[in-house]
């Protein structure tokens, strides 16, 4: 088949008006084609956006028998080159955005069926509307999508208590490379009857199926949600107050991040109007969220009593509760701005990178060590989530240095380094934002062959054409 009969195809699945091309010189495609680092700009033969999984169904089966590869996206907000076209012009974006419906909100089970293209904040406000939470948060919520959200597993500020999106999805409609539907939106909280593909295909990036819609878990509202900040002398003391905080605190503890100062600071350098607390005296801070189920009263208590036995017990140097939720935001938001700080201070090297958060603070200080030996004066942007052992461990060039030329020349080594770190550590290179086609070269170095043989040929028996999403996480 050739590409002209195969835009004829697409087109009458979807409609002209929803098949996107360069022949059209009023066309921008560039929202598509570039990734959302500009890491990336690739060149698609077209952007199709179908409206139905019917329709969707539709492109696949067109795109298989042309031997043309898919490359499905949502909100394009990924960090690790998996959700845009490469540059050859042969393949098909396949957009999700247009199926953006809540289809069923169901109060007694406790689930939202939502289509794959909604984005994560309409979600979290159809929850509330209906009187209930979706606790899934991250910094990208108002342009991030449901579909994008489980195809790479996101993790975000709550995991400590509610899980990454794998453990808040309890069916999905999906896809296949044939074209065929599965429809797995039942909600059941138990079925034992076979294997579980819901979990085969949350975090595959796309490389297996196409999701098209989920049934997602709520939870009743917390009748209060309290934040505090505090300084902390040292990780070792952060680890020890993660401890403290899940003894006082329990299922209550839903947020828990670290912040380096030198992380903080470029929120104060870059964003002057954020008032960033404690940060000057600190070598790190901590964000803590309380969410109580009895009264506001209740949780400002186990605050109060959290903190008066953290500084009983040096872990805590200093430390201030939200008298209000303007307040608590502002503290959120001074967490969610530090990788825009970055971004304004240069380019910079990005890793997601998990260990045991018992052994962070020893990973933290032999990783840096590394760094600092090989690269005098490197500059580690540390922060994440602490709570489920989860780092985002940045590295920026050397003061005065020219970012765009330390990325390009520096980013295999450093790259190595704290990936041969992580390894010795038993930790993971990519805890939350997937392999994409960033590490989809370096991931053999740090998986067991035993691991990617199992991955390989389960890409083959569901995709043998590898029409979908190649070149991602399985090379």
């Amino acid at each position: 088949m050739s590409l002209t009969s195969l835009l004829s195809d697409l087109t009458r699945a979807v409609g002209s008006a929803h098949v996107l091309t360069h022949e059209d010189p009023a066309t921008d495609l560039s929202a598509w084609e570039n990734d959302w680092r500009k890491r990336q700009q690739g060149r698609a033969l077209a952007v199709v956006r179908p409206g139905t999984t019917a329709e969707v169904a539709a492109v696949v089966k067109a795109c298989a028998a042309a031997g043309v590869s898919i490359v499905p996206q949502g909100g394009n907000t990924g960090l690790v080159v998996g959700s845009v076209p490469d540059t050859s012009g042969t393949q098909v974006v396949l957009s999700l955005q247009r199926m953006s419906a809540i289809r069923a909100i169901d109060p007694a089970n406790l689930t939202l069926t939502a289509e794959a293209g909604c984005v994560l904040q309409t979600v979290q406000e159809a929850a509330d509307r209906a009187g209930f939470l979706f606790p899934l948060s991250l910094a990208a919520e108002g342009s991030c999508t449901i579909g994008g959200n489980l195809a790479c597993n996101a993790g975000g500020t709550q995991v400590v208590r509610y899980g990454n999106a794998r453990d808040l999805c309890l069916g999905l409609e999906v896809v296949t490379a044939q074209g065929e539907v599965w429809q797995g939106l039942s909600g059941l909280r138990k079925d034992n009857t076979g294997y579980d593909l819901r979990h085969l295909f949350v975090g595959s990036e796309g490389t297996l199926g196409i999701i098209t819609a989920a049934s997602l878990k709520l939870y009743p509202k917390p009748a209060a949600q309290l934040t505090a900040w505090a300084a902390v002398p040292s990780l070792e003391a952060a680890v020890a107050l993660l401890g403290l905080a899940h003894q006082h605190l329990g299922a209550g503890l839903t947020g828990f991040e670290v912040m380096g100062q030198f992380a903080l600071s470029l929120v104060a350098k870059h964003f002057s109007q954020q008032r960033v607390p404690l940060w000057q005296d600190t070598p790190y801070c901590v964000l803590l969220e309380n969410s109580d189920h009895e009264s506001e009263a209740h949780a400002r208590a186990q605050f109060e009593a959290l903190l008066e036995a953290a500084l009983g017990q040096d872990l805590v140097t200093d430390a201030v509760v939200a008298e209000s939720l303007s307040q608590a935001n502002a503290l959120w938001h001074i967490r969610e701005s530090i990788p825009l700080a970055q971004t304004e201070e240069g380019l910079n090297i990005k890793h997601d990178i998990s260990v045991q958060a018992s052994r962070i603070p020893a990973f933290v200080a032999e990783a840096t060590q590394a760094l600092e030996a090989a690269i005098p004066g490197v500059r580690i942007v540390n922060f994440g989530h602490l709570g489920d052992g989860n780092l985002h461990f940045n590295v920026q060039a050397p003061e005065g240095q020219n970012a765009a030329t330390f990325l390009r020349e520096r980013e295999y080594e450093v790259n190595t380094l704290v990936y041969d770190t992580v390894a010795r550590f038993e930790g993971s290179i990519s805890a939350e934002h997937g392999i994409g086609s960033l590490k989809v070269d370096t991931l053999p170095h740090y998986k067991s062959a035993v691991a990617l043989d199992l991955m390989a040929r389960i890409k083959h028996a569901l995709d043998p054409q590898r029409t979908l999403n190649p070149g991602r996480v399985v090379a």
